[in-house]
């Protein structure tokens, strides 16, 4: 019996693209929830030309517990892929209550707070979370530990992003979770066997090689790094960088951003606006998303260094397919296991990989 997925969000720049890379690579039955009825209906008629029965439309909602309660029995799992963290308890409950497992693809330091806070009853109720699951976070720490795989003693594992947005990739309100980011801003990297001082900025020359070239990189921080070190007790140095682009944006648009921030938190939809347009107005070709790992340690004795990158031109794209192919590891089996769990930690990396180049992601990898 092929397996229901309910997709809040279904209708979002991310949400579409998992709805129809779905209906490509899986048998899943597929429902697109959408706060307007008509715009879940209008996608399924559109996707769903060859295989209507395949997709459902429903009016669902993360903040309305009623909507919620009419759209979740009968599904397997809940995919949430709307920017609506302030409503994480919410869906986490009625979840749990009609038995559903749970994927979001949500950035915030508080809605991982609040998962946490469930982690008994997610474990007691044998229902498997995963959180942070799609391009970062979600791939950051996959990227490690794939690049652990080809080694004996793995030491250093460095992940830095170059992201240069072409100018027609609209704004949505997916940007508002990364202005939080910027919000509760805390770069910290893993050095000499220690967490540095979260706040303090690192930065460092990445050559992520081809057209990119060499860039100044400045570090960042996501919680699925942290547990890293204990996971790989030989690791010396990790941690993630985000590549520079145009310094106008680096030293004027960012900066200023994260000022008006700590004056106006609430101002997250203008600053938003704000920061969107010093990135489409300054960046530079090439335009697309890149991550690499660049990791050394020893194999068969010795000295090895390695290196991995997933690109994709869309953004977008790079968010949805990962997601992708860990809900087809989902549906197998493979990639379920009751608990809470980030993305990064629970993916199996080289069949994750694997179905993303399937799925249009340019995937390389070297080692000397």
């Amino acid at each position: 019996m092929a397996a229901k997925i309910l997709i809040l969000g279904g209708t979002g720049m991310t949400g579409r693209l998992i709805v129809r890379h779905l209906l490509e690579r899986s048998d899943a039955i597929i429902t697109i929830a959408s706060r307007r009825l008509e715009k879940a209906q209008e996608l399924a008629a559109d996707l769903g030309r060859d295989q209507p029965e395949r997709l459902l439309a429903v009016r669902a909602v993360a903040g309305d517990a009623e909507s919620l309660k009419a759209a979740m029995p009968g599904h397997q799992i809940v995919v949430v892929a709307s920017p609506t963290t302030q409503y994480t308890e919410m869906v986490a409950r009625h979840a749990l209550l009609f038995g559903l497992d749970y994927l979001d693809i949500q950035l915030g330091a508080q809605k991982l707070a609040t998962l946490r806070t469930l982690e008994y009853e997610i474990a007691k109720a044998g229902r498997c979370f995963i959180t942070e699951a799609g391009f970062h976070p979600g791939l950051p720490s996959l990227l490690v530990r794939y690049a652990a795989e080809q080694f004996d003693r793995i030491e250093t594992a460095i992940t830095a992003c170059y992201l240069s947005i072409d100018k027609d990739i609209p704004y949505t309100d997916s940007v508002d979770e990364l202005v939080e980011v910027f919000r509760n801003y805390q770069p910290q990297i893993y050095t000499h066997k220690h967490w540095t001082i979260p706040g303090v900025f690192n930065m460092k020359k990445i050559a992520f090689g081809g057209d990119i070239g060499t860039r100044d990189s400045y570090s960042m921080f996501f919680e699925e790094l942290h547990p890293l070190p204990e996971m790989y007790p030989s690791l010396k140095e990790t941690g993630f960088f985000m590549a520079g682009g145009h310094w106008f944006t680096d030293w004027v648009v960012y900066p200023t951003a994260i000022a008006a921030l700590k004056m106006a938190p609430a101002a997250r939809r203008p600053i938003g606006r704000y920061l969107w347009w010093g990135m489409r107005r300054f960046q530079k070709a090439p335009y697309r998303t890149e991550l690499i790992v660049q990791a050394s340690g020893l194999h068969a004795g010795q000295p090895t260094h390695f290196e991995a990158a997933v690109s994709h031109r869309d953004a977008y794209e790079l968010t949805a397919i990962p997601v992708t192919a860990m809900l087809l590891q989902y549906l197998e089996g493979m990639g379920r296991r009751a608990g809470l769990w980030m993305m990064g930690h629970i993916a199996e990396p080289r069949r994750l990989l694997t179905d993303m180049k399937r799925m249009g992601v340019k995937v390389r990898s070297t080692t000397h």
